[in-house]
C-alpha cells in the first residue's frame, strides 16, 4: 500500500465502523422496543407521560414544565426518531403544557387534543399560537371518543362530557382510560373530587377498574376520593410529583388511602422516570 493511499484508508474505514455502529444501534433500538411502553417521565413538579404501542404510535399526556422534557423524553425514544403522533394537553396550567414548545423545536407534533379549558398565562397563549402557526389540527377532547393507537391499544376519553370552557382548570382536566389486553391505565391529569364524582355517576365499576391508576393532581387531597379509588381499585399507583415540592405532594392522605387498598406506590420524586414495557399483552414489567 503507497504512501499515498494510507492517506485515504484509515479516514475510509474509520466512516464504515461508525457507519456499521449507527446501523447496529438503529437495529438493537428496534429490536428491544417491540411491544407496548408506557413512561412516567420524571419532570419535577409537573405531569410528562409517554406512551409508544406495537405498531410504532407515539402520543404523549402532557409534557410538564419548561426545559424538563427532553433529557427524560431521549430515555424513551430512538435519537432517529423526531415525530411524535399526538399530544394531550390534560388542562392548561403551566406544569403540564410548559414543556410543549421545547418539544415542537426539537419533533414534528401530528395532533393535539385538549379539554377546552383556558388559561390567561403567556405561556399558554404562545403555546396556541405556535399550534396554529403550525398548523397542527387541534382536537377538543370529549366523552364517547375512542383513539386506535395501533398494535390493539385504545383510549377511552371518560371526561370532559360537556362544555368546560368556563371551568377552574383542574376541574375540567381530561380523564381517560388506556388499554392494552390485560393491561389498563387511568389517566387522571388534574382531575378533582367533583370530577371524579361525575365519572362515577357515568361509568360502572366495571368500566373504571384499572391495573394502574395515574393519581390525580400529583397527590393532592383535591383528588382521588375514596370512591373513586375503590372504583379504579389499581394494584399500581404512580404518582408524579416535584421533589421536596412546596405543596407538599403526595399528601399523607392520599398515600395512605393508596395503602389501605393495597396499591404498590411508585413516585418519580423517589425514583425519577417509571417505565413499564410489555413484550405481549400478559408480560408487563415496571422499571425505574
Amino acid at each position: 500500500m503507497t504512501q499515498e493511499s494510507r492517506k485515504y484508508y484509515l479516514p475510509l474505514c474509520s466512516l464504515l465502523l461508525l457507519s456499521a455502529v449507527i446501523f447496529l444501534i438503529s437495529l438493537d433500538w428496534r429490536g428491544s422496543h417491540r411491544g407496548f411502553t408506557f413512561a412516567m417521565l420524571g419532570v419535577g413538579q409537573g405531569d410528562a407521560l409517554f406512551i409508544e404501542t406495537p405498531s410504532g404510535t407515539q402520543i404523549m399526556f402532557d409534557t410538564g414544565p419548561a426545559r424538563k422534557i427532553l433529557g427524560p423524553l431521549a430515555r424513551v425514544m430512538s435519537p432517529f426518531d423526531r415525530s411524535i403522533d399526538a399530544i394531550v394537553i390534560t388542562n392548561p396550567d403551566a406544569d403540564h403544557i410548559g414543556g410543549f414548545l421545547d418539544i415542537l423545536k426539537n419533533y414534528k407534533v401530528g395532533a393535539v387534543f385538549e379539554p377546552g379549558t383556558f388559561n390567561d398565562t403567556k405561556t399558554f397563549q404562545n403555546l396556541k399560537e405556535e399550534i396554529e402557526r403550525r398548523d397542527i389540527p387541534d382536537i377538543l377532547a370529549k366523552k364517547g371518543m375512542k383513539l386506535d393507537l395501533g398494535g390493539d391499544v385504545f383510549i377511552d376519553i371518560l371526561f370532559p362530557d360537556r362544555d368546560v370552557s368556563t371551568w377552574e382548570t383542574n376541574e375540567g382536566s381530561i380523564v381517560a382510560r388506556l388499554s392494552y389486553g390485560d393491561t389498563s391505565i387511568m389517566l387522571t391529569g388534574d382531575a378533582t373530587a367533583k370530577t371524579e364524582k361525575i365519572i362515577l355517576g357515568e361509568n360502572s365499576p366495571a368500566q373504571l377498574q384499572s391495573y394502574i391508576l395515574k393519581v390525580g393532581h400529583h397527590g393532592s387531597r383535591s383528588s382521588t376520593s375514596l370512591e373513586f379509588l375503590n372504583a379504579v381499585s389499581p394494584a399500581y399507583a404512580l404518582i408524579s410529583a416535584g421533589k421536596n415540592n412546596k405543596y407538599g405532594h403526595p399528601h399523607p392522605d392520599v398515600l395512605d388511602a393508596l395503602t389501605q387498598i393495597g396499591a404498590k406506590i411508585f413516585r418519580t420524586d423517589l425514583e425519577g422516570s417509571i417505565i413499564m414495557k410489555c413484550d405481549t399483552m400478559k408480560g408487563c414489567e415496571i422499571k425505574r
